[in-house]
């Protein structure tokens, strides 16, 4: 076992601990940045002129009459700015653009003494624009072959023997929607100058460094001259690991022109038409199987909707490249991908980061497949499981693939799926106008960032002379419990009660150079880098403890909150040694760092090993559908995950219920509705509040909802033996989608596979019943033949629009005898 691993007796990592905030979040008492505007005086409010167009040039820009409204104090516009006029890391997102490229792109932002001051001199800006033609859909950069940035490819095997020697191919198209982030506190910033000319940000972000680069770059300053903070957010699901930057640079921007602190939050209608979501998909496929059902091979086209600009739409795709396997070995795999540029936002990272993109098409296929195959879809996907000495398409050895088996078989015998399997049969065969059905599906996850680069964190921590300890790191804390996992990493490395340890919020200029909290790798980084810390303080502390108690250094133990050696006898409290050690001269602080090693990765041939390790999981989910209106009940959902040896229980279930939930909540909710008309009102996102975009409420929770960590899964090479769980459970959420598919191919015969639209709203499962019912082939989507004109027999027609918007397409047999 390793170091990093090990845990000590009565480590405080492992406890069920409560949220260190839970009780500020409930009683209302936790601060968010915009919080902190009541406590800055003379502070100004920022407010965006958005535009009105898709796709415009900005022919003329006159400000001078929203100086005319009472309480306006400045209009920021590209004049202003001292450094450069970009917000992106890919030096393709100017702050202040004179082409607007989505609808409610922020031309100039308007300062006021109040917000509602801005507000009006927002609409006194007169702009004129020049209209241009825009892509809205995926579908309308295929057709104009609008693509950017990288089109990376991977390949394993040889495909065209794969489908040669094969007794099944089917053929498709899947086109999905994505998803908006939602998070209850919306984008915010304040910035404020020192009497040093010094910029202080406080910054709803989960990347600091990032944000403090931006910041400066745009005031053209080196970065020790601007210092970025986050105390905590109310959310994030990765809507704030790129797309910050530019508020913050607005705010800062602001702040140094006049002299005085700026805020710039948005109101929510303002932070969905202006940030980044998920990326939606379009996947072309072609896929083979042997006559048992196995997987002979996959080859496939993804294209994402990556907006406007690039933002992380690249490590997106390829994470999605990376996951398209799921759990299941494929012996020949070809995969081709490539980013739309559209005119809608900049989409950007979110939990899961193009993994689950990746992960549903897979499970599409074999949902859609397993009818056509005559196999269960439990069992089609159990015997396509990887196994020891197998490895992902990219060349990653998959190490520890039984625990997939052993959560599946866990999850059968638990959640009693044999027995609730012949129930729902025979409740089919006496309901005709409801049916029930009950799927499983697996996750199997990588754990690191693609970028190798960002797999390093650092961490400070301090001892006081009392003994109180104080810990800051490199990690952002947005109500995933990261803070709480770094105090009870501190609280048993040095072996103190977690009461003794305090955490600082998180500033870069505590630690700098950080790395995003994200990619699920947050605990993992965060948590190697304050146990270094710790340990060095621990080291100096040894010997000064060895001295007390006569004994050789590496006899001392430390525990509880007191000092001891080996075998017991008189202890020292933990507050005495460290005063003696500060009267002895004894460094009582230290920094700590952390890297992943072992990780490779080729960004160019898609090949290497670039994750720690992988996170596996299970889920059956249990619907029951209404034939005349869609709508369906979710009656029961039961969870294994493997998250190595919890950190942190209480977090980690709660973790992998909010993911379930959420995912659940994009597959079969959560409807974003751009204007594909020719209107002028064309590229005007119409699902712009929670009034008009459906998100999970009460009413959409599991009436049984069962989670349970999977036991006896130490992770050797882990912090403390554990593993992620941010982003995995999501993808568990497939499973409401394929139950969803089952039930309502059981309103037609038996064998039917039926086409299901992502999301699967109501409608969109009334549809499905309706196509089952009548018992016929859908209509929008005809056999590949091979040899077919137009059509290459060994590689999906790349670039074919879709033909049904948000819509599977029918899996069909592409060689006779299938």
């Amino acid at each position: 076992m390793s170091a990093l691993s090990e845990r000590p007796a009565n480590p405080v990592v492992g406890q069920e601990i409560p949220h260190e905030a839970a009780s500020l979040h409930v009683t209302g008492e936790a601060l968010y940045t915009d919080d902190l505007a009541v406590r800055t005086h003379g502070i100004l409010h920022a407010h965006p002129v958005q535009a009105p167009h898709a796709h415009a040039r900005v022919t003329r820009l006159l400000t001078a009459p929203a100086l005319d409204v009472p309480g306006v104090v400045r209009v920021l516009t590209a004049d202003d700015v001292p450094g450069v006029n970009d917000a992106g890391v890919k030096h393709d997102e100017p702050l202040f653009p004179s082409e607007v490229m989505f609808f409610g792109h922020a031309v100039c932002w308007v300062l006021g003494e109040t917000l509602e001051a801005a507000r009006l001199g927002s609409l006194a800006v007169e702009v004129d624009y020049e209209p241009l033609p825009s892509l809205v859909t995926v579908r309308e950069a295929i057709e104009a072959g609008s693509f950017q940035g990288g089109q990376p490819h991977m390949e394993r095997g040889d495909i065209e023997a794969g489908f040669a020697g094969a007794a099944h191919v089917f053929s498709g198209e899947f086109e999905f929607a994505g998803q908006e982030h939602f998070y209850l506190e919306t984008h915010c910033s304040i910035a404020l100058v020192d009497e040093n000319g010094q910029i202080f940000v406080q910054c709803s972000t989960q990347h600091p460094t990032e944000t403090q680069d931006i910041v400066a770059h745009v005031l053209g300053l080196p970065s020790h001259a601007v210092t970025v903070q986050c105390l905590r957010m109310g959310g994030g699901f990765g809507g704030k690991e790129m797309q910050p930057h530019g508020y913050a640079a607005i705010a800062a921007l602001g702040a140094t022109l006049t002299g005085r602190p700026v805020r710039l939050r948005l109101n929510r209608t303002q932070d969905m038409t202006m940030s980044g979501k998920r990326h939606g998909f379009h996947a072309q496929w072609r896929v083979a199987f042997d006559d048992s059902g196995m997987l002979q091979a996959l080859d496939a086209t993804l294209t994402s909707d990556g907006g406007w600009s690039l933002d992380l739409s690249e490590p997106v795709l390829a994470r999605a490249l990376c996951h398209i396997d799921n759990a299941y070995w494929i012996p020949n795999v070809r995969v081709n991908g490539r980013i739309a540029r559209t005119n809608k936002t900049s989409q950007t990272a979110f939990r899961g980061f193009g993994g689950p993109q990746g992960m549903l098409v897979i499970e599409d296929i074999l949902g859609r497949c397993a009818p056509q195959l005559g196999i269960d879809p439990i069992e089609l996907r159990s015997r396509n499981f990887y196994t020891d000495g197998q490895s992902t398409p990219y060349g990653q050895p998959v190490r520890h693939p039984e625990r997939v088996a052993i959560c599946w078989d866990q999850v059968l015998t638990t959640g009693d799926v044999a027995a609730r399997k012949a129930e729902i049969a025979a409740y089919n065969a006496s309901h005709e106008h409801s049916k029930r059905a009950l799927a499983m599906t697996p996750v199997k996850f990588g754990i690191s960032f693609n970028f190798t680069s960002f797999n390093q964190a650092g961490a400070l921590v301090h001892v006081y002379k009392d003994g109180s300890v104080l810990i800051t790191h490199g990690g952002t804390e947005m109500g995933q419990g990261l803070h709480t996992k770094m105090l009870q990493v501190a609280a048993t490395t040095l072996g103190v009660p977690l009461s003794t340890v305090r955490l600082a919020p998180t500033r870069t200029d505590k630690v700098p150079n950080t790395s995003a909290t994200a990619a699920s790798s947050g605990a993992d980084l965060n948590g190697g880098a304050v146990k270094d810390a710790c340990e060095q303080i621990i080291e100096r502390l040894r010997a000064v403890a060895a001295g007390r108690l006569g004994v050789h250094p590496a006899d001392v133990r430390f525990s509880d909150g007191h000092v001891g050696k080996v075998g017991g006898g008189d202890t020292v409290p933990w507050a005495d040694l460290v005063n003696q050690a500060y009267f002895q001269r004894i460094q009582l602080w230290a920094a700590g760092f952390y890297r992943t090693e072992g990780l490779h990765w080729d960004s160019t041939a898609m090949h290497g090993s670039p994750f720690k390790y992988f996170s596996y999981g299970v889920a059956a989910s249990e619907v029951e559908v209404d034939e005349f209106t869609g709508a369906y009940r979710l009656r029961r959902v039961d969870i294994v995950h493997d998250v190595g040896d919890s950190l942190s229980p209480l977090v980690d279930i709660g973790q992998v219920e909010g993911a379930f939930v959420q995912g659940a909540g994009w597959l079969t909710l959560e409807d974003l509705r751009w204007d594909e008309s020719d209107r002028p009102t064309r590229g005007r996102l119409a699902t712009q509040a929670a009034s008009t975009y459906k998100l999970p409420s009460f009413s959409e929770m599991p009436e049984v909802f069962n989670v349970a960590l999977l036991e006896r899964a130490h992770e050797d090479g882990a912090v403390y033996g554990s593993k992620a769980v941010g982003e995995p459970p999501l993808m568990l959420a497939f499973s409401v989608r394929e139950a969803l598919r089952e039930a309502a191919a059981a309103f037609g015969p038996a064998g039917t596979s039926v086409d299901l639209a992502s999301p699967a709203t109501p409608e969109a499962v009334f549809w499905a019943v309706q196509e089952a019912r009548g018992g016929a082939e859908p209509p929008h989507m005809t056999a590949m033949v091979e040899g077919a004109p137009g059509m290459e027999p060994d590689q999906p027609d790349a670039d074919a629009a879709p033909l049904r918007p948000h819509s599977e397409q029918a899996a069909q047999p592409a060689r006779a005898g299938t």
